[in-house]
């Protein structure tokens, strides 16, 4: 394993991925500080990063990644020479109710962050983005980091026009930054609008399950912390300019995945629950991981069956975490989403 030094400028670290990498980096390279710029919006929690918080490598700052002038001020008193860029609106159901926020978050916060990166003379810059970038695939093959970008819904489109931002960077100003595109995460502190944590959390609670449509629209899974290793290894040793997929090969349904949970939680598949399919609704997402495997020696450690277990039963152990999560803006979301309250 490379080891990381320096001090890493992580965005939106309160978030679930950004969490779950942050704590990772201060885990795993000792060596490395850590800043989290974060906004803290609906789906950052400060609880989600309680444990390090005391970390003298680490470091939060409460911010826009829109801000200019913060951004800038944060990268220079920090002297902060690697950038991984998480901060986005992720939720793609949210993007189709209300598409503004995501453009201005996931394409301007991206040009303020590149822009900054540029005069502060970073040696790294990650942007983090999503396999969605390439649209649906049929019921076979797999995308490559060749394949053509067809966003089908707002949070797609407003990754891709980020990730077109951060190419053209690269080539118009040499700024050293690399792509990266996973499939479907899941792990521990994922925000409850998310497919797996929404199925666990119902399933606890006794509540309908929804599934959109005829439930068979097929994703790839890969936990957080094969994610947050793969993306150390890009960080450490990835090529400038480039794109790396980072996919597991574990497909599923999301019908069979809400039966797998249904069976983890010992609740009856009567609470599965066909609602009305979302617009746009993509059926099949696939990456070819082979790039990442063959040049940086990355590969997934965790089966699907054993890292739902785990989540399953991370869920079970803090029930007061999602519970205090269930409430407010959450419960006004869910009702306008599915068509009944979450109580």
């Amino acid at each position: 394993m490379n080891e990381l030094t320096g001090t890493i400028l992580v965005t939106g670290g309160m978030g679930f991925i950004g969490s779950n990498f942050v704590r990772y980096l201060l885990r795993e390279h000792p060596a490395a500080r850590v800043v989290n710029l974060d906004k803290v919006t609906y789906a950052g929690n400060p609880r989600n990063l309680a444990d390090v918080a005391e970390d003298s490598r680490y470091t939060f700052v409460r911010a826009d990644v829109c801000d200019t002038n913060t951004v800038a001020e944060v990268l220079a008193a920090h002297r902060a020479d690697q950038i991984v860029h998480f901060a986005a609106e992720t939720h793609v159901d949210r993007s189709i109710l209300e598409a503004g926020d995501f453009i201005r978050t996931n394409v301007e916060g991206t040009r303020v962050l590149l822009d900054s990166a540029r005069r502060a003379g970073v040696r790294r810059f990650l942007h983090v983005s999503t396999d969605e970038v390439y649209g649906a695939l049929g019921a076979s093959g797999a995308f490559t980091e060749a394949s053509p970008l067809q966003p089908n819904s707002p949070y797609a489109a407003s990754k891709t026009g980020a990730d077109v931002l951060v190419r053209a960077y690269h080539a118009t100003f040499g700024v050293p930054a690399i792509i990266t595109r996973t499939c479907n995460n899941y792990g521990p502190y994922q925000f409850p609008e998310k497919f797996i944590p929404l199925m666990v959390v119902n399933a606890f609670r006794g509540e309908p399950l929804p599934i959109y449509g005829d439930g068979l629209y097929v994703r790839e899974w890969l936990h957080a912390e094969d994610h947050c290793r793969a993306l150390a290894a890009v960080l450490a040793a990835g090529r400038p300019g480039e794109v790396y997929n980072i996919g597991s090969g574990e497909e599923r349904a999301n019908l069979d995945v809400a039966r797998e949970i249904l069976r983890l939680t010992e609740r009856p598949e009567t609470l599965l629950k066909h609602v009305k399919d979302r617009p746009g609704h993509d059926r099949r997402y696939a990456l070819d991981h082979s790039k990442i495997r063959t040049e940086l020696s990355w590969k997934p450690v965790i089966p699907f069956t054993t890292g739902l277990r785990q989540v399953v039963e991370w869920y079970r152990r803090h029930e007061a975490w999602w519970q205090e999560i269930l409430s407010g803006e959450y419960r006004a979301y869910y009702e306008r989403q599915y068509g009944e309250p979450s109580t």
